[in-house]
């Protein structure tokens, strides 16, 4: 194994053991400056840009009890979903390697879950206009989204100027905690009720990448009743 490689894998390790899984199971959430470092990560910013600037963002949904409300007093993001495998994504693609080692490094630490998959890399926008995303829950009908990971891509991000800002209200706790979306910021935090957040109006353009981890146990019961509810075979289509 090349020198560079066993550094950074024993590093990926450290951060995984001795940081993400404490400050989960204490408290709920955990984030970290400087992931992937200046050049690296301007190369993801440049991507993201590019899926941007070329017009492969759209409006993003809504779904459930927000059915029928004016979308753009909930969320103002525009999005896109990757894989990483497209042409042009490839240090999004190297972003999500990462990623997955951490998480996979965590994997039988965190409690009861069991996680085996996730889902695709949502590139997403807010234009800049105010608009934000109000108070709610990634995963509140069990539907097997375990962790949530957050990168973060906004160079001289003010947050006096810019708004923008991540609050978590952590489930049983006093505090709230605000989580500026500064540039190669990665956040990691229970998807499930124990974190209501809202992302704060914004008045710049935002970029993050978000990717979800499942729990396998929930997630192949939450297809269960998916297919029971439909009657259907097929299973529901989910990024």
């Amino acid at each position: 194994m090349p020198l560079l490689q066993h550094i950074m894998d024993t590093d990926l390790e450290r951060i995984a053991l001795e940081r993400i899984v404490p400050c989960l199971l204490d408290c709920g959430f955990f984030y970290l400056d400087n992931f992937l470092g200046d050049l690296i990560g301007h190369c993801v910013l440049d991507q993201v840009k590019e899926l941007h600037e070329s017009g492969m963002l759209h409006d993003g949904q809504l779904a459930g009890r927000w059915s029928g409300v004016s979308k753009r007093h909930i969320r103002g993001d525009k999005i896109a979903w990757v894989s990483g495998t497209e042409e042009g994504c490839e240090a999004i693609s190297f972003l999500l390697s990462l990623i997955d080692k951490l998480v996979t490094l965590c994997v039988g630490r965190l409690g009861k879950n069991n996680i085996r998959e996730r889902s695709k890399a949502m590139v997403a926008c807010y234009p800049g206009n105010g608009t934000g995303y109000v108070k709610h829950v990634d995963n509140p009908n069990s539907d097997g989204r375990c962790v949530t990971c957050i990168y973060y891509l906004n160079k001289n991000w003010d947050v006096k100027e810019h708004g923008g800002v991540l609050r978590i209200f952590p489930e049983g706790k006093s505090y709230v905690a605000d989580i500026e979306p500064i540039f190669d910021r990665i956040l990691f935090f229970w998807s499930d009720r124990r974190n209501p957040h809202e992302v704060q109006p914004s008045f710049a353009k935002r970029y993050a990448i978000t990717v979800w981890y499942f729990d396998s146990d929930e997630r192949a019961e939450a297809k269960r009743r998916f297919r029971d509810l439909t009657g259907s075979s097929q299973e529901r289509s989910t990024p």
